[in-house]
């Protein structure tokens, strides 16, 4: 890292972004606010993981079976759903935030979520209330999904906006380091349970405290954002578009729209098979204990945390696309002899290291991924392009769970998690070759 001296310090002051103020914003300022912005994108994440962690114990608790691989897949399928309502959620709400502004579009989106989650954490099992139980938990699960929606896209949005040009690939790498800061709290609060509670008491009602440890922290969120200021971007937007318009920006800029979705296909793929995915892979699949599976995860959200600021500064000196696509080719190469060297002698080590491996690969790409996809969309309809595109990704990625879990039962390949992601490797690839930053905002490349 290069020594930043007071010329530096002056170039930066007159290159940076205003919240809202007149003033230049200072460092401090900017890290504040990218603190403010990205607690709330923890919780959204937090919520998620604890669905993935818990799936078997949700199952037994909505979706009573003889079949345990019924049971799991019709959690997972739950688990799934959520992702259905993400581009409704980034087209309604996203094209909202894109008049309203970035400010109060990520207030609202956490009341959203909070819902959601109160819902999944209170609904009684199906043995007290019978089918009610998993249209209730169905409900909840829908309503997550359509505020995460276009939560991402205005965290991303908001911190690429009040960053500058030479940070922004580093800033913006907090929203996806927020959530590893989720894996970890979900991870460990996992560990934590499975140490001092039987399986017998997790099943019955031991997976609503982490859901109910979510919804006390809300309050806390909600003064954090509400303390935030409009970005100085958004302010010069003198005459925001209307849903209308934002329909027909997406329509006419459906090129971006599907390179987008390429783009975001590997991020979310990998992240649910080496997060969301693990506990049940590890238990079900490798035969570990639960808790060995969660200590892998723990690790992995660790790893993390800290790479993800470390590529997107790293995109910003050498460019986006060198990291996409050196990631997405390493993926490749990787993926799936690693999943057959794991399943053909199941350890703790063995899948400790698979894990780490995947990361790695996944903090370098995301690092870059990003950002770059708030590049390469319109300003006007930046919100709204980058949630819908993510969104539309995660329809597919975010099934990753259930997908796997289905593939290894179909085929009898345990390694097969590892085509998918090489597939999702792929997709990645192709769209570092293809995609260039808005003609308006070039950036690196």
């Amino acid at each position: 890292m290069r020594t930043v001296d007071a010329t530096d310090c002056e170039v930066e002051t007159q290159d940076a972004v205003t919240l809202g103020q007149k003033s230049p914003v200072t460092r401090f300022e900017r890290m504040k606010a990218v603190g403010q912005v990205a607690s709330g994108n923890m919780l959204e994440m937090y919520d998620f993981m604890i669905f993935g962690y818990y799936a078997a114990a949700i199952g037994t608790a909505f979706f009573p079976s003889e079949d345990k691989h019924a049971e799991l897949l019709l959690s997972f399928t739950t688990f799934g759903a959520g992702f259905l309502m993400r581009p409704l959620g980034a087209l309604v709400l996203g094209a909202y935030v894109d008049r309203i502004g970035r400010r109060k579009g990520l207030i609202l989106t956490l009341a959203l979520m909070s819902i959601g989650t109160a819902t999944l954490a209170l609904t009684p099992g199906y043995a007290s209330i019978g089918l009610l139980a998993p249209f209730l938990v169905l409900c909840g699960r829908l309503l997550q999904g359509f505020s995460a929606g276009v939560e991402l896209g205005s965290t991303s949005v908001y911190l690429s906006e009040i960053a500058t040009e030479r940070t922004k690939g580093f800033i913006v790498a907090f929203q996806s380091a927020s959530q590893q800061v989720a894996v970890i709290g979900a991870a460990l609060l996992g560990v934590v349970l499975t140490t001092y509670l039987d399986h017998q008491a997790m099943a019955a009602w031991g997976w609503r405290i982490p859901l109910i440890l979510g919804c006390l922290i809300v309050p806390v969120l909600f003064f954090l954002r509400r303390n935030l200021q409009e970005t100085q971007s958004f302010r010069e937007t003198h005459a925001p578009p209307k849903f209308r318009e934002v329909v027909h920006m997406l329509c006419k800029e459906w090129k971006i729209v599907g390179t987008g979705i390429l783009t975001v296909m590997m991020t979310t793929t990998s992240f649910y098979v080496i997060t969301a995915y693990t506990p049940s892979f590890g238990t079900r699949v490798l035969h570990l204990t639960n808790r060995e599976s969660l200590a892998v995860t723990l690790c992995v959200g660790l790893t993390n945390l800290v790479l993800l600021p470390c590529f997107g500064a790293l995109s910003d000196r050498v460019g986006r696309r060198k990291l996409l696509i050196s990631a997405t080719l390493l993926a490749l190469a990787s993926a799936w002899p690693m999943m057959n060297w794991l399943v053909s002698a199941p350890s703790f080590g063995r899948l400790l290291l698979v894990e780490m491996v995947l990361a790695v690969l996944y903090s370098a790409y995301n690092g870059a991924a990003v950002v770059w996809l708030t590049e390469i969309v319109p300003p006007r309809i930046r919100t709204t392009g980058f949630s819908f595109a993510y969104s539309l990704a995660t329809c597919i990625g975010g099934f990753t769970p259930m997908i796997c879990t289905w593939l290894i039962h179909a085929t009898g390949d345990r390694a097969i998690p590892g085509a998918w992601l090489s597939l999702a490797a792929l997709c990645g690839l192709v769209a570092a070759l293809i995609a260039r930053p808005y003609k308006q905002e070039a950036g690196q490349s």
